[in-house]
């Protein structure tokens, strides 16, 4: 990852709910292999390329007025706009065309070494590769039972897609994939977490000493699926 991908889109200082979003909107895009996002008024826009979610806005700084004005302009099939702040905000000022996504919760952490290992019969392993981390829990076939990802944004860890398979649930298992992760990323000299967690997954970060900053609300414009 080359250093002017991570100064475009620096807005406000780091530990800021501005900062914290823009490190995150960084960190997302290099975990899920996007472009580099662009600047925009308010934050940055990615190119995520998939059906239902095209193009992603994320905006760390706005009122009613930018929002709704943006909300008007943005018509294309498989938009999405993220925003740090409440969903009642952002569905009163978007046309009703645009559909509300779940919440989110902006969290942070201080990053400390020491990862831990899983119960018996589990192993983790961990791999790094095109600035992407990657943290597995093994069950004693070799088959994933847990995984996360990081990516690093300047200073911050970016954590993403941690998830546990239901079988595997209720052991400690993500647990063991966030401290794997932190672990690293301290290693790197990494100082601070970041993720936006959902409902189920934000009890668990919590326990982990994470910090919810923001709600972070998200609507999009719903694409239909093409013909087969």
């Amino acid at each position: 990852m080359s250093d002017s991908r991570v100064r475009t889109v620096v807005a406000g200082p780091p530990q800021t709910v501005p900062g914290l979003m823009t490190a995150w909107g960084r960190g997302w895009a290099v975990s899920r292999g996007t472009p580099a996002p662009v600047p925009i008024p308010g934050g940055f826009r990615v190119d995520v390329g998939l059906p239902g979610h095209r193009v992603r806005h994320v905006l760390h700084t706005y009122d009613a007025d930018s929002l709704g004005r943006l909300g008007r302009e943005l018509t294309a099939p498989g938009t999405w706009i993220k925003v740090g702040g409440r969903r009642a905000g952002l569905r009163a000022a978007l046309p009703d065309r645009w559909t509300l996504d779940s919440a989110g919760y902006l969290m942070s952490a201080p990053l400390t070494p020491g990862a831990v290992e899983p119960p018996a019969p589990y192993a983790t392993r961990v791999l790094a590769e095109g600035g992407v981390v990657v943290a597995t829990v093994l069950d004693a076939h070799g088959r994933r039972a847990a995984s996360g990802r990081l990516a690093g944004a300047g200073e911050f860890a970016v954590v993403d897609q941690v998830e546990t398979l239901p079988a595997h649930r209720r052991r400690g298992l993500g647990s063991v994939v966030m401290r794997a992760l932190c672990d690293h990323a301290a290693g790197l000299g990494m100082r601070t977490g970041v993720l936006v967690a959902t409902d189920d997954g934000r009890a668990l970060y919590r326990a982990l000493g994470w910090t919810v900053r923001s709600e972070v609300s998200g609507a999009y414009l719903r694409e239909e699926p093409g013909p087969s």
